[in-house]
């Protein structure tokens, strides 16, 4: 079994909840979820509301704090289909993922809100919603161009707050933000802020807001409307929507870069606080300038104190000296004891190594290296013996007689095979003849020189060499050739017989020839 890794990082379960609850808040930050309210009770008894939204396929647990409890327009019912507007966020202590609802409405509440669905999957479909597609929004806007009806509240809480926080150049295009035309006046001057040219005598606005006040779904129709979505989609600037009141929601806040909850909220979207700014740099500066200091005399500080930790040279050498000393003590032992050692070693072998001993083992090798080359005397002698009798064998088998035998088997082995194959060539040529001849008669019977022979002719073009199958293909006086078996004549063409109404064409008489065997083929 494989070893975990020393470094993995080990996690507790309070990290891991904290870490998948940020997550989700992040990606599911403000969301609306379409579903069947299930499991409710009515309001707990400290105000807030639990209970499920589901579908065929999923259940998502919800609530709803005592303070939105009571704030909602629309109460929740068992078995209702709503559409719930709020925050996706985790619950630690059962590890599970629940919405919490700032806004609750019935689902289907007309002809308005089917359209508005059916558009919104289809704009969704096309990707125009997409986040990747979104542009970031510039940081310090120099000209801003805000679309929005000139004479309402909203133009007046957007230049105050700009005016506020980073007074900026500001260009207000007029348009109807209710009725029947407000779409395409919205649709057209956002096309008109984008057509503008950088460096024109109209500066180029680097920021987009439109913006109305609130008001029912009918009243914020206009921005639900295609042409504005499209006209928003397709806008190079960065676009604000801020349409409405916070839980006011169309589709261009969809497909706008930057949804604001208010006008006012867009305006302060668009542009940093200026004495903000200017108080951050002042701050940065002196945290700097500090950071710098400190940095400089914690550097000093650290150097102190490693040079006061650095021990002495005496303290570096006192522990290598002292073993030093002692293994010197030791050595005077350690050499008195490996002397006796090997002079007892020394000693048994020199008893192993006398005269007789040597003697003796002399002559058992003697003994050996005789027998030995006895042995292989004996064995040379038989491999001999085997190898002249193996030469005696094929002496016999390569006799005169015997290679004179196979030499004449041979030879009539090639006799034969020579007259098969001459005999297989023979056939081979008459059966060719034979379909040769056959084809030629085929050919004599097909072409249309038979067919000439029996009294027929062919009239060619005499330019282009090309057969004449139709009296009214020869023009008067054209140059004609006729072929027959024999050989060809020249001819020139005339009127068709009959062409005088007077006289009718005289039906010629078809001679009569006795049936052949073989059918013309014209």
């Amino acid at each position: 079994m494989a070893e975990p890794a020393a470094n993995t990082v080990e996690f507790t379960v309070s990290e891991i909840s904290a870490a998948v609850k940020r997550t989700v808040e992040d990606a599911f930050s403000y969301v609306r979820v379409r579903g069947e309210i299930s499991g409710y009770r009515g309001p707990h008894s400290s105000g807030h509301a639990y209970f499920s939204l589901k579908d065929d396929k999923a259940r998502i647990e919800a609530v709803i704090w005592r303070g939105t409890m009571s704030k909602l327009r629309f109460k929740p019912e068992e078995g209702l289909e709503v559409v719930a507007t709020g925050k996706l966020t985790t619950f630690p202590g059962s590890s599970k993922y629940q919405i919490v609802i700032d806004a609750l409405e019935p689902a289907g509440v007309g002809a308005l809100m089917a359209l508005l669905e059916e558009r919104r999957r289809k704009f969704a479909a096309e990707g125009l919603f997409d986040e990747a597609r979104k542009k970031k929004l510039p940081f310090m806007p120099r000209v801003i161009g805000v679309v929005t009806s000139p004479t309402g509240a909203v133009i007046r809480d957007i230049l105050h707050r700009l005016a506020d926080r980073f007074p900026v150049h500001v260009i207000l295009c007029p348009v109807r933000v209710q009725g029947e035309t407000s779409a395409a006046e919205v649709a057209a001057a956002i096309e008109c802020l984008n057509a503008l040219e950088p460096g024109g005598a109209i500066p180029r606005p680097d920021l987009l807001i439109v913006a109305r006040g609130g008001g029912s779904l009918e009243d914020l129709w206009g921005f639900n409307e295609e042409i504005v979505v499209r006209a928003a989609a397709a806008s190079a600037i960065p676009l604000i929507s801020a349409v409405g009141h916070e839980t006011d929601w169309t589709l261009l806040d969809h497909v706008a870069d930057l949804r604001a909850p208010t006008p006012t909220g867009a305006a302060e979207m668009a542009v940093p606080v200026r004495s903000e700014l200017l108080a951050g740099l002042a701050t940065l500066d002196g945290r700097l300038t500090g950071a710098m200091l400190r940095r400089i005399e914690r550097e000093r500080r650290e150097f102190r104190a490693a040079a006061r930790a650095l021990p002495r040279p005496e303290d570096l050498f006192a522990i290598p000296r002292r073993t030093f000393d002692e293994l010197a003590n030791r050595l005077g032992r350690a050499l008195v004891m490996n002397t006796q050692i090997h002079r007892n070693q020394f000693s048994r072998a020199a008893g192993r190594l006398s005269p007789s001993n040597l003697a003796r083992q002399i002559d058992r090798c003697r003994e050996r290296t005789l027998a030995l080359s006895d042995k292989g005397a004996r064995a040379i002698e038989r491999q001999i013996e085997r190898q002249a009798q193996k030469l005696e064998g094929l002496a016999a088998r390569l006799t005169p007689a015997r290679i004179t035998g196979q030499v004449v088997r041979c030879r009539e082995q090639l006799t034969v095979l020579s007259e098969r194959g001459e005999r297989a060539l023979e056939r081979r040529i008459e059966r060719l003849t034979a379909r040769v001849g056959t084809l030629a008669k085929l050919l004599g019977t097909l072409s249309h020189k038979s067919i000439l022979a029996r009294g027929f002719a062919v009239v060619h073009d005499a330019a282009t060499k090309m057969p004449i199958t139709s009296a009214k293909a020869v023009a008067a006086g054209a140059a004609l050739e006729i072929e027959f078996s024999d050989g060809s004549v020249g001819a020139t063409g005339g009127a068709p017989v009959g062409d005088d109404p007077g006289t009718a064409p005289a039906k010629p008489k078809r001679p009569s020839r006795k049936p052949s065997g073989q059918g013309s083929l014209f």
